[in-house]
């Protein structure tokens, strides 16, 4: 990550992250999916930080449930997927594909990436190397088709998979120690795989937070970034759904 950004983790709903990105140069911070304003709200306090912008990914409450408080407390406006306008009505901008959004001193370009909601959206900022991924793309992993089909998620996964191999994606949920347990059942000759499971388990036994994932991993390590097709994306994702 380049100039003047910091991103930090707030922990959240037992395995949600809410990220708070922050500008050291100006002090704007932008709070993303925050599912749980208290926890958003204390971690903003106890670094001296205001929230100036919501940006959220998707309807979900488990993304969205906090953004009430966290508005009514900083006057902050919030941006969110215009296509879930009916899910999810307290935001000030519906935003989609093609759209930029101003944060602090970067550009957020939209990127509509359907497939665990229909509306689901990125905010990708190439300036300093950040995809904030919502529950689209998790490290080894991917969201759970509740609304699209397999065929629209395995095109948002293959085109986050062609940002640059440097970028960082801040997936919202700590899910990665059981994706890639699944990732070595999936590939078992995978070496990559094998070195990060260890490092995964070794993380998750001090506490330690997995986040972020850069997309040159995901290419190594990620069976469903991987997939050579939707069709084998789907078979992925139905023995991801019944695996234990």
């Amino acid at each position: 990550m380049t100039g003047g950004a910091e991103v930090v983790a707030v922990p959240a709903l037992g395995d949600n992250y809410i990220w708070l990105l922050h500008d050291r140069d100006s002090g704007h911070t932008a709070v993303v999916d925050p599912g749980d304003g208290a926890a958003a709200l204390n971690a903003l306090a106890e670094r001296g930080w205001t929230a100036d912008q919501l940006l959220v990914t998707h309807w979900h409450p488990d993304h969205t449930a906090g953004v009430a408080q966290v508005q009514a407390a900083s006057g902050a406006e919030v941006w969110a997927p215009g296509a879930e306008r009916a899910k999810f009505a307290g935001f000030d901008h519906g935003v989609g594909e093609g759209d930029r959004v101003t944060v602090g001193p970067w550009t957020a370009e939209v990127w509509a990436v359907p497939g665990h909601t229909l509306g689901h959206i990125a905010y990708i900022l190439p300036e300093i190397g950040v995809a904030l991924v919502g529950d689209t793309l998790f490290a080894c992993g991917c969201g759970r088709l509740f609304e699209g089909t397999p065929e629209q998620m395995f095109g948002s996964l293959q085109r986050l998979g062609e940002l640059p191999g440097e970028t960082l994606a801040y997936p919202a949920h700590e899910y990665t120690l059981s994706n890639v347990r699944f990732a070595a059942h999936a590939e078992p000759g995978n070496a990559a795989i094998a070195e990060r499971l260890r490092a995964v388990e070794a993380a998750r036994a001090k506490g330690r937070v997995t986040l972020p994932t850069s997309i040159a991993d995901e290419r190594a390590t990620n069976p469903f970034l991987r997939a050579a097709s939707a069709k084998e994306f789907a078979a992925l994702r139905a023995r991801k759904d019944s695996f234990r």
